[in-house]
């Protein structure tokens, strides 16, 4: 079995901002390659881009409230041999600079890295203007784009290493507010490989979840295994390459799959899912995500409540899957 954080069901599990673990990584990235590079838009601090810029000033640019603007420039200096990460609020970047992500990027293959901070409708209070749940969908549609959603700071610190390595355009998902620690330094991360992180005998249901929110999938299961329900917590942290392999596996082995993601359901994780399973193996699913909805002001924890996405909401669809 997968290693995770030995007090993962415990009441005083440790918590940690997704997007730390960026920040974090992106050090490393630096320690270990000279063509690293970052870029921000007036948001060093809150995308946790200000250690690298403290520790390399000369490879840290601040390029103001020009999103567009940034991502022009990181893919000429990528062109000329850098490896830019480019940060913004993910409402803004790849949100405000799709275009410029399609065009000068992805059209032409430059290894961009870009960084999408304060996913989701966990946000909170900044509302529905500032809550990106659409951009899984529109980076996953771009060709050479690949799209990673860590489920906690530790594994948003792999992944941001292992991106800084790849050749190809990449985008991150990272969360604002806190969120327990599922793995542990030894759990393995690759991009475009899905890791198994709960199961129990003979299972009758997969839940499929990635970000955050796999959390909540593994409590649910927990929950569900006292009551009798039997099911496999898959963790998809490479949205896209999806690991094709593994999610049909499990689809033949249980006929069914919930999948849980913060973000709208159409265009996200579960139709990525569903769209290799209608060709591969046709599964019965339910989608744990946001309804063809906008975002509101709100507590994160009461907005992932009204939405559907707390444990109960999974643990409920599982048992309509029976």
């Amino acid at each position: 079995m997968t290693p995770l954080n030995p007090k993962l069901f415990d009441t005083d599990v440790e918590q940690a901002p997704i997007r730390a673990g960026f920040g974090e990584g992106l050090v490393l990235a630096g320690r270990a390659d000279d063509r690293v590079v970052a870029m921000c838009c007036d948001l060093t601090e809150s995308t946790k881009m200000d250690a690298f810029a403290k520790e390399f000033p000369k490879r840290f640019f601040e390029m103001g409230i020009m999103e567009q603007s940034s991502i022009s420039v990181a893919s000429g200096m990528a062109a000329m041999g850098k490896v830019p990460f480019v940060s913004s609020y993910a409402m803004f970047s790849p949100g405000r600079s799709w275009e410029q992500i399609r065009t000068t990027v992805c059209y032409n293959d430059r290894p961009v890295k870009i960084v999408g901070s304060h996913a989701g409708i966990s946000v909170g209070p900044d509302g529905g203007t500032h809550q990106a749940i659409e951009d899984i969908a529109i980076t996953r549609v771009l060709p050479n784009m690949t799209v990673i959603a860590p489920c906690d700071s530790i594994e948003a610190r792999k992944a941001t290493l292992a991106m800084a390595k790849t050749n190809s355009p990449t985008y991150i998902r990272l969360a604002r507010e806190k969120t327990p620690i599922v793995t542990t330094e030894e759990t393995p991360f690759e991009i475009g490989k899905a890791q198994e992180f709960f199961r129990t005998e003979s299972p009758k249901v997969g839940i499929i979840a990635c970000g955050g929110l796999v959390y909540n999938a593994l409590v649910a299961a927990k929950e569900l295994q006292a009551e009798g329900v039997n099911t496999v917590v898959l963790n998809i942290a490479t949205i896209k390459p999806l690991d094709r392999d593994a999610v049909i596996a499990l689809a033949k082995e249980c006929n069914a799959i919930v999948s849980v993601e913060e973000h709208q359901v159409a265009g996200g994780l579960g139709s990525a899912i569903a769209e290799v399973l209608a060709v591969e193996h046709p599964t019965k699913m339910a989608f744990i995500g946001v309804h063809d909805k906008f975002g509101q002001s709100g507590t994160p924890t009461e907005l992932i409540e009204h939405y559907g996405m707390g444990i109960s909401h999974i643990k409920e669809a599982v048992k309509k899957l029976l």
